[in-house]
This record gives C-alpha cells, structure tokens and sequence, in this order.
C-alpha cells in the first residue's frame, strides 16, 4: 500500500512525498518582478511540504508561442539564471521544481486575442500542418486570425533543439527536471494528433517530434528526469472525425517510456482550448465582474463576442462536469503498461482521494503520485493541510480561471473561499 508520504524516485530525483503542484499560469512574465513574483507563488508550496513543483507552462522561443498573457519565456540564459534565486528557495523547504517548457502554435495568442493581434499585426503562429478546416471557418468568420507558419523538417529539429537549449539552461539554474506541456492544445500536441497533424514527412509520426526533443534535452542537459504530458483527445466534440484515441495514447505512452521518458502524465483533452482543461462550475463571478469587461471585450474583439464567448462557457460547464480524478482511468491503462512513474492530476480535492488512487487502501493503484493545481490559488500552503489528513477548499468554480485571459494573475475570487482561507490562518492551520 503507498500512502501520500512515502517517497518515489523520478529519473533519478528522490522526492520526499507524492503530492505535487501541477503547473499552472504564474502570469510572471520576464519584466522586472518577473523572480520575485515566481518565488511568492511556488515557494509557499514547498514550504508547506509539497515534494514537487511543477512551474507552469514557459515558452521556448523569444517571440510567439504564448497562449495567455503574462507567461514566462525561458530562451534568455541570463533570464534563467535569475531564477536560481527561485529554486534555491524550493531546495531550502528539501522540495524540487521541474520547469514546464511550451509552445502554443495555433493556440497562442496571436490566434485568438484580439487587442494582441493589433499590438503583433505581423506575428505567424507555428503550425504543424495547415489548419484544420474547422479553425478556417472560424478565420473566415472573424472569430479567429490564422496566419500559420508551417514548419519544414529542419525547423521541426531546430524548434527540438530549441527546448533543448532552454532544458539546459534550466538545469544550469538548479532545476531538478524538466517537463513537457504536450497537452492543452499545445504545439506538441498539435504534432502528436491526426486533427492537426496532415504532415508527409518524418514527423507526420508526432511521437518523433517528442523522440527529438528527448534527445535535444539530453544532448544539453544531460540526464535531468524528463517528464511529459500524453494526450488522449478522447473528449473531442463529436464532429472531429480524426483524433488521438485512448488506444492510441496508450500506445505513444509506451513507446515514450520505451524513448526514456522518466514519468508521465496522462490526461483526456479536447482538440480545441475548452472547458475539458478547467472542469468545474460556470464561473459566472468571473465573467459579471464588472472591472474586467473591457478587458474581456479587448480579448475577444468586442463585448458582443465576449458574450458569446461566456455562453459558450456555460455551455460546456454542463458537458466537463468535475468528477474527481478524471484521468484516473486513463492513468490506470498507462500504468499497466509501462515501468516509470505515472502521474494523476484533475480534479483531486480531497485527501481520500489521494489516497485512494494512490491504492492506500489496498487497491490497485491508478498513479504513483498525485496532483493539484487552482487548489494552490486558494491555499498556497495548502500541502501542509494535504499531507496532515485535510481537503483543500477548492471548489472548482474556475472564477480563477477566466480573468487570466485579461492578464490578471490566478487568484481565488470566491468570498466564502477566501474567508475560510483567512480563518485558518488566524487559527495557525498552515504553520
């Protein structure tokens, strides 16, 4: 039986437990606070006890790529290593911190965020193939601006070389491993799915494009634990015909770990940017506030499309209901099938929970360690309630969520949340 406190071993890396913070937007960018804000929001998690944090997603290449406003860059080594000051303060709590490298592609911003298209009129998005014809109606309607840059086999291995590059700076920085957002529509998932991947040559295998960074990360970082997503688009809307099945996810699991994979994290996502990445309530707090609506219309191209935009939201809040630990299942099936680590986020709420699919009870287990990501937006020391026994007060109503599309940082928004935040605080619930 594994509890929550034992340890496990990734790559090589000896975390003290198997609670970890999954990434999520820091919305530090690379300005002049850029480190201390990155430390103020992942230190409290090592402090509290977390083995494992996961920076979220920090974009390879010095323009392009980002898919929300804010994010971090990490092509700059003397930016990088600024950010010793931020692993040195995980290591002082004997926690470790995995960089997590992305590209957005046909998901950045350039793509969808209208104020953005104005400021970068002549930004392409890197693209796999050209665009599906679903996301070419969506240009022709003016929902969408495509202006794709379709990548030619040597730019494919220089963008691999690329994420080599930055794993290398990382390691110089005193990361501990590195990880790969391949999930969420990112570029790498756009090389690994049929609805985006039409290509003719080497890389119309998508699994080679993950084979090339592999060995791009080891050819500049030598052995750091690298982990990475797998997608199985297995809640594609019905009208995507072409898509990553279960059964194939579990194949590409298997031939990662077969590449030298340390550990993966395999999650059910759509082929499109929706509600299947935040499953929880419609965030109506988020969508009415009234200090954001011009933000919001500046992102979307006017407030009647804003508007559209939250019905939407409505919309698919009915279809991703949250149940807890959605990728339970598919983890189970990867981990039958392959000898490193598995990793379970989606969400997990509670302790129970935890340990159930950890297989505290006797169980076979779906994962060997488990994740939380907005739980951390409430209770940034929330691991020191975790691995005492408690729940998180998370009550996936994604109102931290949608306010980031207008640059502003992940935050709890819920007044009930925030009070009994405060409460036990007062009462030393964290110390």
């Amino acid at each position: 039986m594994t509890e929550l406190t034992d340890s496990l071993e990734i790559g090589g890396c000896e975390l003290p437990n198997r609670l970890y913070r999954a990434p999520v937007l820091e919305c530090a960018g690379n300005g002049e606070g850029a480190v201390d804000t990155l430390v103020s929001e992942l230190e409290p998690s090592a402090a509290s006890g977390v083995g494992l944090v996961f920076q979220g997603a920090s974009i390879v290449t010095p323009e392009g790529g980002c898919a929300a406003p804010n994010m971090t860059r990490v092509h700059d080594p003397d930016f990088v290593a600024r950010l010793e000051r931020l692993t040195d303060a995980i290591h002082t709590h004997e926690g470790k911190i995995f960089l997590q490298l992305a590209h957005g592609g046909l998901r950045s911003m350039a793509t969808w965020h209208a104020a953005y298209r104005e400021r970068n009129a002549e930004e392409r998005q890197l693209a796999v193939s050209r665009p599906p014809w679903q996301l070419r109606a969506l240009d022709r309607l003016g929902l969408l601006s495509l202006a794709p840059d379709i990548l030619s086999t040597k730019e494919t291995y220089e963008l691999a070389a690329q994420f080599g590059r930055c794993a290398g700076h990382a390691v110089d920085a005193g990361y501990d491993g590195i990880h790969l957002s391949a999930a969420n529509m990112s570029l790498i998932q756009q090389f690994l799915s049929p609805f985006y991947n039409r290509r003719d040559d080497e890389f119309a295998d998508g699994v080679r494009f993950l084979e090339a960074i592999h060995d791009a990360v080891r050819d500049h970082a030598g052995d750091i634990p690298l982990v990475t997503k797998v997608p199985a688009e297995t809640v594609a809307p019905s009208f995507v015909r072409r898509h990553i099945s279960m059964a194939e996810a579990v194949e590409t699991a298997e031939r990662l770990t077969a590449i030298g994979y340390d550990a993966l994290v395999p999650v059910e996502v759509s082929t499109f940017w929706d509600m299947s990445i935040v499953r929880g309530a419609y965030p109506e707090r988020a969508w009415e506030a009234s200090e954001l609506r011009a933000d919001y219309a500046a992102a979307f191209g006017g407030r009647f499309r804003a508007r559209a935009v939250a019905f939407l939201n409505r919309l698919q809040a009915r279809r991703f209901d949250r149940e807890p630990g959605w990728n339970a299942e598919f983890c189970r099936r990867v981990r039958e099938r392959v000898d490193v680590p598995v990793l379970l986020e989606g969400g997990l709420r509670t302790r129970a929970d935890c340990d159930r699919y950890l297989g505290a009870d006797g169980t076979t287990p779906a994962a060997d360690a488990v994740g939380m990501a907005r739980p951390f937006y409430a209770e940034p020391r929330l691991g020191t309630r975790l691995l005492a026994g408690e729940d998180a007060l998370c009550e996936s109503c994604n109102n931290c969520t949608v306010p980031q599309v207008a640059g502003e940082p992940g935050r709890c928004r819920t007044p009930s949340v925030v009070r009994e935040k405060g409460r036990l605080e007062r009462d030393g619930a964290y110390e």
